[in-house]
């Protein structure tokens, strides 16, 4: 039998893993979230809203979004310092794929997940 591989599986092709590379991680999708909600929004008043997230994280996660085209970042020269972030057209692009992946949540979600997004061990 002859079976046609999907081209996202493909070792040749990474659509897939690109997407996951981009989107992946514990906090990326909720800082995307939390920007395309809120946009402009500054580094303090994006930390708050997320909750639980350290500087350090923030940080690097923020400069890997930008770096991957998702975010735009403006900083402006004044004192103290001030820096905005709000999504790029790709990040803008994204944010279908991340609405169809939080419905898809929401059908599927069962009581064995708790609220720190891990599974219950029984």
């Amino acid at each position: 039998m002859n079976e046609k591989k999907s081209p996202c599986l493909d070792a040749q092709q990474f659509p897939f893993r690109y997407t996951l590379f981009v989107i992946g991680g514990k906090w990326k999708m909720l800082i995307l979230y939390t920007i395309s909600e809120h946009q402009p929004i500054r580094y303090n008043e994006l930390q708050r809203k997320i909750g639980k997230i350290t500087y350090k994280t923030l940080s690097v996660q923020l400069k890997e979004l930008e770096a991957n085209g998702l975010l735009n970042r403006v900083e402006y020269p004044q004192i103290p310092p001030k820096v905005e972030y709000s999504l790029s057209v790709k990040g803008k692009s994204l944010m279908p794929v991340l609405d169809a992946m939080c419905d898809w949540g929401q059908v599927n979600i069962t009581a064995d997940f708790d609220a720190d997004c891990a599974y219950k061990v029984m």
